[in-house]
C-alpha cells in the first residue's frame, strides 16, 4: 500500500489516499475532486480547472500521468 496526498496528485488539500496501483489512487482523487468541485470549494475549483486545461494537450497530460505514476512507483509501501 502507498500514500499520496490531494496536493501531490494536483489538488488542493492535504487529504490522503492509500493504494496498491496508481491506478487506484488516481480514481481516489478524481472522485475527491469532484466532490471538492459540487462542493464548491474553491481551491479544488482551482485545481480542477488547471487540469482540464492540461488535458486539452494529450502529450501534456500524458506526460503529467507518466510523472506521478513514477513519483507513486518511488514511494516506500506503508
Amino acid at each position: 500500500m502507498k500514500t499520496m496526498t490531494c496536493k501531490q496528485l494536483g489538488g488542493a488539500c492535504d487529504k490522503e489516499f492509500q493504494a496498491n496501483t496508481f491506478e487506484d489512487i488516481a480514481e481516489m482523487s478524481k472522485k475527491h475532486g469532484l466532490e471538492m468541485y459540487q462542493k464548491n470549494d474553491k481551491a479544488h475549483q482551482k485545481a480542477m480547472t488547471a487540469m482540464q486545461k492540461l488535458m486539452q494537450d494529450p502529450n501534456a497530460i500524458h506526460r503529467w500521468f507518466e510523472n506521478k505514476r513514477k513519483e507513486f512507483n518511488a514511494l516506500p509501501h506503508t
